[in-house]
């Protein structure tokens, strides 16, 4: 099983999107990239801790790859709207990907490039290293789906 660690707005969409994906085992919503630990959804919201609202992706690399998550990545979100998406706005919102390998970094940033040139607008989404993913409350979890 490979992680993958990736911001596209509000977590629980984005994690409802990926869990559906054949070849993902497992998704947490959580938080990462700021300088608090262990975060509570109310202190993010706030804008004081930096975090980004995230979604950690186990996914089995045999069934679908690292590119393929980059590929999806993409799709369910816009990369050019600056710490928001739609009417979520705030810099916990911000589109990022965190990578955990030199490879993941390699393949995010050709991806990025790639992805650039299919757009007018400039992609924001910040591409840094993983350094810390804390959980959310057990409530974000399957948000989405608890609520079908």
């Amino acid at each position: 099983m490979t992680k993958a660690l990736i911001g596209a707005g509000c977590f629980w969409g984005i994690e409802e999107y990926f869990r559906k994906l054949n070849g993902v085992m497992d998704t947490k919503v959580g938080y990462s990239g700021g300088h608090t630990k262990n975060p509570s959804y109310e202190e993010v919201c706030a804008g004081n801790t930096n975090h980004a609202e995230v979604v950690q992706i186990i996914f089995d690399e045999e069934l679908i790859t690292y590119e393929n998550i980059l590929d999806h990545f993409w799709k369910c979100h816009d990369p050019t709207q600056l710490n928001r998406q739609g009417f979520d706005i705030g810099s916990q919102y911000r589109s990022v990907i965190y990578y955990f390998t030199d490879d993941q970094q390699k393949l995010a940033e050709k991806s990025k490039n790639k992805k650039q040139t299919l757009l007018n607008n400039k992609i924001v989404t910040e591409i840094d290293k993983a350094k810390n993913f804390f959980l959310a409350e057990e409530y974000h979890q399957l948000y989405i789906k608890k609520r079908a």
